[in-house]
């Protein structure tokens, strides 16, 4: 059955990670795992410097720089009760700053989440506006 918007944003905000969907320009669709805080309508993915990272931007970063659309995949699976199975997509868009000042209370958000973000070891935050989001659940 289909999510109401108020039910499939209450699901996004109940996760903190998500398969992030960006376009990339040969390939298609460039998707990829991601941790996540929401704030007033707004997405935060932090680029971080707690993983090892072969190039200064990452490809998702050109992606959104080229084509500024994006998707935030989060989905509850459970192998022995397909009656518990649900999605939400959140339908993004990308602008180049920080669009309504939000970096500073995402990666508070993002670090009060996770320990290992406690020092915010960001070199920046990822900020997309949320344009829609939609979603399914079995039951």
């Amino acid at each position: 059955m289909r999510l109401g918007a108020e039910e499939a944003y209450a699901r996004l905000a109940s996760r903190d990670h998500a398969v992030f969907c960006t376009v990339h320009a040969e390939r298609g669709v460039d998707a990829v795992p991601v941790l996540y805080a929401l704030d007033d309508g707004h997405v935060g993915i932090p680029v971080d410097t707690v993983k090892e990272k072969t190039s200064p931007r990452l490809q998702r970063e050109r992606n959104l720089a080229a084509d500024p659309r994006a998707a935030l995949l989060v989905e509850h699976w459970d192998r022995d009760d397909w009656s518990r199975l649900w999605w939400v997509r959140a339908e993004l868009r990308w602008q180049e700053g920080d669009p309504a000042g939000r970096s500073a209370a995402l990666a508070s958000r993002l670090a009060d989440a996770f320990p290992q973000y406690r020092g915010q070891p960001f070199t920046k935050i990822l900020v997309l506006r949320l344009v829609a989001v939609t979603g399914w659940s079995a039951s």
